[in-house]
């Protein structure tokens, strides 16, 4: 092929012609090496107001991803036209391959490879390039990547041993396959503490999942204990991602240990207890167990959780991994001390920002008695008759000690009012200060929600320790196919571990200073589930507690702080449980021992201030509307209103404008939510980004029609024109602009689509300048505005 027809290719073409072809006379796969358009992050969700869009702009897609085997990508290619350079998409190779931890990336244009290796030898080219024909092999990428990641030869085997693979099942994503392949090749080197943080959503458990699977087929781990503190995290497990273990797998229960199983699956609670008789882990020898997973390992640290330790330190040969969202780094604790710094950390921000976990929008509210204070007047006596304490009382000392029922409805109300705004059958996990509050919540809701409330009982459950009613509810709570229950009020049952991906609303009316409780919090609502519509949840916060999200430590890599004198216990001490981490009593009101609530009815609450923040782009809240955002993106791209008016006309089809508008997340049917339906797209981004007075686009068409332009075309062209200049007014230029809009009524009436191309305007070329012709007519006038 001459190099002008090899310009004229596709990039697709370049693939298929040149690079697939080169990459198989190199003896590289089709089926198991090679994988095509490999989409590494979706790309970003963009919330503004109650509408989401996805920023394509960020969506990072590989063209090709190399494997020695399906568990183990070695290298990127990104390919290219034939008219740039063949090194022109190597900077992005590179970007791709710092993402897998990948020693090479490859460009092409379909003449040769440009290369980059980083385990060049010293004094050896780094980048180079070479012919089509003198590629890689599999086994010289495979060399550079054991090289790379310093895989001795006797650990070849473990590393190598492949996923668990459903047909038609699904591939981890970039982050599972790093934590996979880096907590894999740990215990291959013969590491026997590993520790795992990756943020709420991200599929610890199915990670967890894939690492077990390959020790145990690698025969690295014969018996196996997966470690948690909630028994619904257990049978989740069960059920969901574990599955694929079938008749080798159990759930420790009955106090017992079955040797006839491999994996066991068990409570903390279920293995050990405060007597010598309830330790049923030493019913078993201290070598028993070859691996064991504790699942969020950073709640085994507080006093009340230290149990998993002693398990631990009992089963001290076998190999630990400890799963985390959320490490816990004080001055006393800290899981990293115990399993050391982490193989691989995916964390929130990080998961926001590649798209694979749902974004956020904070609304802050102020209460008057939260914000002022209140101080009860001389004389002022509670429901139950008894004097109060003439002090003043704050935001800290609301449904812990001072109960006033008129904030509780007053926060009811304010939940009911953006949920019948929204979508009232939302679901939503209002966090109170303890059980005693969840309760008085539940009532709130009942009477604010009204007829909602009426028509299902179960619209609004508490669901807390000592409500075996409400925990009886709680599958179904977390279950997308049951509507019921909407709204749960709880204390501290749902913060942590409970896979409520449907969530997209979280009330905060409870005091929150742990770090790590605010963490599990927040991730009850960050999952996607783009089957419900889910792109993006709300937090309303009643209590501040949002303000750790400007604490710099909200989303940084654990730190070791624990600094032992040589003298000192080498093991960080068991602090006392953290400000606002208290836990729900077993039974109850929960309220904290040896205080007494004071509850009035009478005292009047407001809401002072309201405000709403978004995640920005650089992951911190700013506030901004979705107006604003788009104003904002929309003049990045075009400085002026001149640079955009002259872009607009000489584009052939606007729908190439707006589709490229789309890729930075700017939607314009969102945007019409916001400012109007009526207008055309022109006006409608005319009148956001610079200012300018907006016209509908039926009044756009009829000051088309009131001039002379329709004159020069015969009758059954001017019939045609002025049918799609209405289609035009109904539904926006994109419309006119489609060919198959000739296959609509009323163009039916007047001909097949060929016979009015043809008959009406002389032929296709003659048509599309009439297109353009008809969209001059409209902008030229708009312009002139």
């Amino acid at each position: 092929m001459d190099k002008k027809d090899k310009l004229q290719l596709s990039e697709t073409d370049i693939c298929d012609l040149f690079i697939t072809p080169a990459l198989k006379a190199q003896k590289w796969d089709s089926m198991t090496q090679i994988r095509r358009e490999v989409t590494l992050t979706p790309g970003p969700v963009i919330v503004r107001g109650n509408v989401s869009s996805r920023n394509q702009k960020k969506k990072k897609f590989a063209d090709y991803v190399l494997s020695w085997k399906p568990s183990l990508p070695v290298a990127i290619i990104e390919a290219k036209s034939n008219g740039f350079s063949v090194s022109h998409g190597l900077q992005q190779a590179l970007d791709y391959a710092g993402i897998l931890q990948l020693p090479c990336a490859f460009s092409s244009n379909g003449d040769r490879f440009a290369g980059h290796d980083k385990t060049a030898p010293a004094g050896a080219d780094i980048e180079t390039e070479m012919a089509l024909e003198e590629f890689p092999t599999p086994d010289e990428l495979w060399r550079r990547y054991r090289t790379f990641h310093n895989i001795e030869p006797d650990e070849v085997a473990l590393v190598e041993q492949p996923y668990f693979r459903e047909a038609e099942g699904k591939d981890p994503r970039y982050y599972q396959v790093e934590a996979i392949n880096r907590s894999v090749e740990a215990i291959a080197k013969g590491q026997r503490r590993v520790l795992l943080i990756m943020a709420t959503g991200t599929g610890k458990t199915y990670t967890t999942f894939q690492i077990i699977w390959r020790l145990w087929k690698a025969g690295k781990a014969k018996r196996i204990l997966f470690l948690a503190d909630r028994n619904i995290l257990v049978d989740q497990t069960l059920v969901n991602d574990f599955k694929p273990f079938g008749p080798v797998m159990t759930k420790v229960k009955n106090r017992k240990i079955d040797p006839a199983y491999q994996i066991h699956l068990g409570l903390y609670q279920a293995l050990t207890g405060p007597s010598e008789s309830d330790k049923i882990f030493k019913s078993v020898s201290r070598d028993f167990f070859d691996l064991i997973v504790i699942d969020e390992c950073h709640r085994g640290s507080a006093a009340e959780d230290s149990a998993w330790r002693e398990i631990l330190d009992y089963f001290d040969s076998a190999v630990h991994i400890g799963m985390t969202a959320t490490p816990k780094e004080t001055e006393y604790v800290s899981n990293a001390t115990y399993f050391g710094a982490p193989v691989y950390t995916y964390s929130l921000k990080q998961g926001i920002e590649d798209g694979f976990l749902a974004p956020y929008k904070v609304i802050r509210i102020d209460i008057d008695r939260d914000i002022e204070g209140w101080t009860p007047p001389p004389g002022t006596v509670d429901d139950l008759g008894n004097a109060v304490e003439e002090r003043e009382y704050n935001q800290k000392d609301m449904d812990r000690i001072l109960i006033l029922n008129q904030r509780t409805k007053l926060v009811a109300e304010r939940v009911m009012q953006l949920l019948r705004a929204t979508d009232p059958m939302a679901k939503t996990i209002i966090f109170c200060e303890d059980i005693d509050h969840a309760e008085r919540m539940r009532k709130a809701i009942v009477n604010a929600a009204g007829d909602l409330a009426r028509d299902n009982s179960k619209y609004v459950m508490r669901i807390t320790g000592d409500s075996v009613e409400g925990k009886a509810e709680l599958d179904r709570f977390i279950d997308p196919e049951e509507p019921y229950p909407v709204i749960a009020t709880t204390s501290q049952l749902l913060s942590t571990g409970v896979d409520t991906k449907t969530c997209k609303l979280i009330v905060l009316d409870r005091t929150i200073n742990s770090m790590t409780m605010f963490k599990q919090i927040i991730g009850r609502g960050s999952r996607i589930d783009e089957d419900n519509n889910k792109y993006f949840y709300t937090i309303m916060d009643f209590k501040k507690a949002t303000e750790l999200f400007r604490d710099p430590d909200f989303d940084g890599e654990p730190v070791v702080i624990y600094e032992p004198d040589p003298d000192d216990d080498p093991v960080p001490p068991d602090p006392d449980p953290e400000p606002g981490d208290e836990g729900e009593g077993p039974e109850g009101s929960g309220d904290p021992p040896g205080v007494t609530k004071i509850r009035i009815s009478g005292v009047d609450a407001r809401i002072i201030a309201e405000r709403v923040e978004y995640i920005g782009p650089d992951g911190n809240l700013i506030t901004e509307s979705y107006r604003e955002f788009a104003r904002n993106q929309i003049t990045l791209e075009y400085a002026s209103l001149d640079d955009f008016v002259r872009k607009w006309q000489a584009s052939d089809r606007k729908k190439a404008i707006i589709d490229e508008l789309e890729e930075y997340g700017i939607v314009l049917s969102n945007l019409a939510e916001e400012v109007g339906k009526d207008f055309g797209d022109f006006d409608l981004l005319c009148h956001v980004a610079y200012g300018q007075p907006p016209l509908t686009r039926r009044e756009r068409a009829e000051k088309v029609k009131k001039r002379d332009y329709f004159g020069k075309y015969g009758d059954k062209a001017r019939a045609v024109l002025s049918a799609l200049l209405d289609k035009y007014a109904d539904e926006g230029i994109t419309t006119i602009e489609e060919a198959k809009v000739l296959r609509l009524r009323p163009f039916t009436e007047i001909g097949t689509p060929l016979e009015i191309i043809n008959g009406a305007f002389g032929g296709k070329q003659n048509y599309e300048r009439a297109i353009r012709e008809l969209e001059n007519e409209i902008y030229d006038q708009a312009a002139s505005e």
